[in-house]
């Protein structure tokens, strides 16, 4: 697991935010990342955009 990854699942528990949506959260990022072929903390703003 990615330190990145790990911040996320931390801050979706700490904000008690159900399985569901942190499942649904993880894989948008996922797609969101692999988009690009680049890692999410690599991209911008304007990625999100471009989205």
């Amino acid at each position: 697991m990615t330190h990145l990854r790990k911040m996320m699942l931390e801050e979706l528990e700490r904000r008690n935010y159900a399985q569901t949506t942190t499942r649904s959260y993880i894989h948008t990022i996922e797609d969101f990342a692999r988009y690009f072929k680049r890692p999410p903390d690599q991209l911008s703003p304007e990625h999100i955009r471009e989205y």
